[in-house]
């Protein structure tokens, strides 16, 4: 992974350099940081069920990010933690990361109450929240084939879980509100990613989550047992992993393009279930985990299809202070995707 922002955003962006035409492009390798990210969130999902039974949701936050803290700054060794901590959007990173805090609680909160199978059938949501906030406060392009590929995994997502809810409960709204702001977090890490490299929001997410959690784990604090205290740690080394992979992919591809592959964590959720908890997928289960890989890989397929050929190298970033071009950058509403003709014309 390169320590720089790439310019270029999705189906406009060039192929890597010295890959040609069929090389890997940004939004298949933006596909593949998802895709690892997803497995990563439901790892840390199925660890985070077996701990919440015994433990508060305050202290597993913290150790959580208390660890997380110690990844980011060996992250942001190579530039330089100052140099890191020097964002252009201060209040955008500790947006993003105050509500990443609070999804991440959600959701491991749900998961006392309520299984896996059903939390996630809950939260597949939020792809389509995502797309809609793309199009409204990034500007980016949801064509017909990313819708459709979007619903196809929500088909699959459905025959996975088939949640079968026949009477309202309140825990069921842990993860509707844990998708809201999962969609609202994605969008704002895509718009960070547009100001600064992907280290700089990596420690302000850590940051930022340690002092929030603070206030909190301190007064929650039960003494782990031995066991517990290496499944803390194994979820901490995970998240990290995962929100960095994920940081990454936003910042190789647009938020909207990415969204079907977000669907392969209900695949890797049903396989840890079964592994896990002993919850073994039946034929329907089968059958949508194909139809969301399918998803997934038909709207890479199409994003590689569409992508400009061009034999030139892609450019890194201009670095913090360094103007993008001769104008001011735009506000929310009137930020658009950046091509690559935009690219060459701000260099």
């Amino acid at each position: 992974m390169t320590s720089k922002v790439l310019s270029g955003h999705g189906a406009d962006a060039a192929p890597i350099a010295g890959a040609g035409t069929n090389g890997m492009n940004r939004n298949s390798l933006g596909a593949l940081l998802t895709m690892l990210a997803m497995l990563c969130f439901a790892g840390m999902d199925a660890i985070s069920k077996w701990l919440v039974a015994d433990y508060p949701v305050g202290q597993m936050m913290w150790i959580r990010y208390a660890l997380l803290c110690v990844f980011a700054l060996f992250v942001a060794r190579r530039r330089g933690v100052r140099a890191a901590l020097a964002a252009e959007r201060p209040w955008l990173q500790i947006s993003r990361s105050l509500i990443a805090v609070v999804e991440a609680a959600t959701f491991v909160l749900a998961f006392r109450y309520l299984p896996l199978a059903d939390t996630h059938a809950v939260a597949a949501t939020s792809p389509l929240i995502v797309i809609a906030l793309g199009v409204l406060f990034l500007g980016e392009r949801a064509g017909l084939a990313r819708w459709l590929a979007v619903a196809s995994g929500l088909v699959g997502v459905l025959l996975i879980v088939r949640p079968g809810f026949r009477a309202f409960d309140w825990p069921l709204l842990l993860p509707l509100l844990g998708a809201v702001l999962w969609a609202g977090y994605q969008i704002l890490t895509r718009l960070a990613a547009r100001h600064d490299p992907p280290d700089t929001a990596l420690l302000w997410s850590a940051i930022v989550a340690f002092i929030a959690t603070s206030f909190v784990g301190p007064l929650e604090w039960q003494w782990p047992s031995a066991a517990a205290w290496a499944l803390m740690i194994a979820i901490s080394l995970i998240g990290a992993v995962a929100h960095y992979a994920l940081i990454k992919a936003l910042d190789y591809a647009e938020a909207g393009a990415l969204q079907p592959y977000a669907y392969t964590l209900l695949v890797w959720a049903t396989l840890l279930g079964a592994v896990v908890f002993g919850n073994v997928p039946d034929g329907w289960t089968i059958v949508g985990a194909v139809i969301v890989v399918a998803s997934g890989f038909y709207t890479w397929h199409h994003d590689r299809r569409v992508v400009r050929p061009s034999s030139g190298p892609i450019v890194a970033s201009p670095q913090r202070g360094q103007a993008r071009s001769e104008t001011s950058p735009p506000s929310i509403g009137s930020i658009r995707p950046v091509t690559q003709r935009d690219s060459s014309e701000a260099r």
